[in-house]
């Protein structure tokens, strides 16, 4: 019996002619693929593929990589200056000059008439990072306001504050090698075959050669969950309960690595007496795995010859995400797991230059990794730039999800957004369009004349995208790669490097501090400032020619470097950037604050990524072959939960939340639990308009992963047509 079709018809990609291939790195994810972009005799881009001789990828790249070439002429591009008639309230062409005139002149009439800090500017996790790098010196060298930050406090917020708290510096130790070399692997609320698929490859490809067990920790089941050895359905929101377990029993067996923690850490006694509070038996009620699993896994991971632990937003994305992250590195700390070969701390980024805005955008403090409260610090960076070092402000202001409370408040009269769209990613969205309403002046900066957020603006600013511009991203393991400029900006779009530096020569201090013309000065300029024997950021080795040689190279790697490879791993002395070098461990102490279902709102509401879409789908919304796999919003429910709702397979149904309401699609699956619900959160208009805005106390991210729904049926006709409204837009 034969069984499909008779004559099968395999997919085929036809060949395209290709004249010239050009390097370029991956614009969507923090892994870091490098891409070789086709063109055709006549200078148009046909196709992509992945670099065989980038050691990241290997050749290899997901959906959106091999499609994204087709960004350069996608609906939707911004094709000139825009300025909202005030009379008409609709938009009308204009030159750059008069956009860019009008912006900073509105600028200094808010910052002359409220304060400095009334003006505010938002970044993004999308910049090459000799474009953050100008940005921060426009805003902390010319404009001046302390209220600066990057919308990579949504997703690695809780990492940067987590690593910084235990080692005393932000930045990953670990690498993709390290696959390769692990005993264990422990996955905390990370889905990397559809978050960062090419990761996944990695870490699959090494566990078919040397199998090693894999610990998965997410209150779904999902695809990484499916491939796991042991998979952990916790209680949203409980790691740091389930962590301190852990610890117990290992420091009460006796598996802790007493020598490592004698030589490398202090407060190991404060850490051993919190603890011994949190005994398996007790835990197993808070968060909803048996006693006896607890410490099957923690025996499992203490015995490992190394072990590592990754995670992604199911850590960051909680009111308790800085203390989730601390708690990760005092498990790696107390066994010893820091440093070497297959044994780390290893936050998975999200953004593609989210390591790039940590590192050199000034969001925080001053490039480098440099910090507004040490006067040292604004003393070298205004001696550098030419600056008075008493214009910076002496600590850092606000984070992004503390600037639209104050646009709230009255605090802050205008906003710059760059390459962000809190209209789709903020939580709590009907808040925040009453924000946005509220603003005397919003300058929007993006590839697209249709972002959310652009129904705000006062001025639209089209950018050039990807590689149509040069300059360098930093991914998950601190590899720097290069992207080579591949077309010319489309239209009468600029690069973003263009806009900053022409915003600049409209302040009295741009005149005075050198804004580089080209991205390779600029990073230049950042080689110079890298330099430093205690400095784990030292890029000043690096040049443009060697990064595209090796196809990236790891930080640090220093002035007089002989090879092309740079250091690995970070802490392999067991010195660290705190000021004995030593380090924190901390005892983090569980506060139950989160939003929990009850009778009112009975359903957990978990979101998350789907492989085909980034984001807010800005750019991936706009490719056929990504689009048609997720066109609309959809929630899994479990079928048991459906049937007693009375909701059928692919049917419309309401969410509703204490703060809003969304219309979705429901997809029956047992991946998620009867009380469970996920929806993917790319969508406009969806999931952001139920979630809670509660916020981590230490990295202000907010809570994305745990707040409670109903679910209630509504007409099909109606809801269809709502949904085809929402397209439109």
């Amino acid at each position: 019996m034969i069984f499909g079709r008779k004559k099968p018809k395999p997919i085929v990609i036809p060949t395209k002619p290709v004249k010239e291939w050009k390097l370029t790195t991956c614009n969507y994810c923090s892994t870091g693929c490098s891409i070789e972009i086709g063109l055709d005799d006549n200078g148009r881009v046909v196709t992509s593929r992945g670099d065989a001789s980038a050691d990241v990828n290997r050749g290899k790249l997901c959906i959106k990589g091999i499609l994204e070439h087709e960004l350069f002429e996608s609906p939707g591009r911004g094709v000139q200056p825009l300025i909202r008639n005030r009379f008409q309230d609709e938009f009308v062409p204009a030159d750059w000059d008069t956009a860019l005139d009008l912006s900073a002149r509105k600028i200094k009439e808010i910052q002359e008439k409220y304060g400095r800090d009334s003006f505010a500017v938002v970044s993004t996790g999308q910049l090459l990072t000799e474009e953050f790098y100008t940005l921060g010196k426009l805003v902390r060298g010319c404009i001046g306001t302390n209220n600066y930050d990057g919308n990579t406090t949504l997703c690695m917020a809780s990492a940067v504050s987590g690593y910084k708290r235990s080692f005393g510096s932000d930045g990953p130790p670990g690498c993709y090698e390290d696959f390769e070399h692990t005993e264990c692997l422990m996955a905390f609320g990370s889905n990397l075959p559809e978050q960062h698929p090419i990761i996944y490859w990695r870490l699959k490809e090494a566990r078919e050669k040397r199998h090693f067990p894999l610990i998965v920790i997410d209150p779904r089941v999902t695809m990484l969950a499916q491939f796991a050895d042991i998979h952990l359905p916790i209680t949203p929101g409980t790691d740091c309960v389930l962590i301190n377990a852990m610890l117990h029993v290992i420091i009460s067996e006796g598996l802790h690595d007493e020598n490592y923690i004698s030589a490398h850490t202090k407060g190991f006694e404060e850490l051993k007496a919190l603890v011994a509070d949190y005994n398996p038996i007790q835990a197993q009620h808070i968060c909803g795995i048996d006693e006896d699993m607890i410490r099957h896994v923690a025996r499992l991971y203490a015995r490992a010859g190394s072990a590592m632990s990754i995670w992604t937003m199911g850590i960051n994305q909680s009111t308790h995400g800085s203390d989730g992250v601390v708690n990760i590195n005092n498990l790696n700390l107390v066994t010893g797991n820091i440093g070497k070969p297959g044994g780390t701390s290893l936050s998975i980024t999200g953004q593609c230059n989210a390591m790039g805005t940590r590192e050199w955008s000034s969001c925080s403090g001053l490039p480098g990794y440099r910090l507004l409260e040490k006067p040292e610090h604004r003393e070298e960076i205004g001696k550098f730039w030419g600056v008075d070092p008493e214009f910076f402000p002496k600590k850092r202001g606000l984070a992004q999800t503390d600037i639209f409370p104050a646009i709230e408040s009255g605090e802050i009269k205008g906003l710059w957004l760059v390459a962000t769209n809190p209209m789709t990613s903020m939580p709590n969205l009907g808040r925040i369009r009453k924000m946005m309403e509220k603003l005397e002046f919003l300058i929007v900066q993006d590839v697209y004349v249709d972002v959310e957020t652009n129904k705000y603006s006062h001025v639209y600013l089209p950018a050039a995208v990807w590689a149509e511009k040069e300059g360098c991203h930093t991914n998950t393991e601190r590899r720097v790669n290069l992207t080579r400029n591949v077309l010319k900006p489309y239209a009468d779009s600029q690069t973003d490097l263009w806009i900053f530096n022409q915003m600049a020569k409209r302040f009295e201090n741009g005149q005075k501090i050198h804004f580089p013309e080209s991205a390779e000065e600029a990073f230049n300029e950042m080689r110079q400032l890298s330099v430093g024997d205690k400095r784990t950021l030292d890029i000043s080795g690096m040049t443009y020619e060697k990064i595209e040689k090796a196809r990236g190279i790891q930080w640090p790697y220093r002035e007089g470097a002989d090879d092309l490879k740079g250091d690995p791993r970070l802490y392999s002395d067991g010195h660290f950037q705190t000021e004995d070098g030593r380090a924190n461990l901390i005892a983090i102490r569980f506060r139950d604050n989160n939003e929990k279902p009850d009778d009112d709102y009975p359903f957990w509401c978990n979101s998350g990524r789907v492989v085909e879409h980034f984001h807010t789908r800005t750019r991936t919304g706009k490719i056929g072959n990504c689009n048609k796999f997720s066109p609309t919003p959809y929630m899994e429910i479990n079928p048991d939960a459906a049937e007693a709702l009375g909701i059928e397979q692919m049917t419309y149904v309401r969410l509703l939340s204490r703060r809003g309401d969304a219309v979705v699609l429901a997809q029956l699956t047992h991946r998620v639990p009867r009380n469970m619900i996920f929806i993917p959160f790319h969508f406009y208009d969806c999931v952001n308009r139920l979630t809670l805005g509660l916020l981590d106390p230490h990295s202000r991210q907010p809570a994305f992963k745990q707040c409670a729904v109903r679910i209630e049926k509504i007409d099909q006709q109606e809801a269809a047509r709502l949904n085809l409204e929402r397209r439109a837009f």
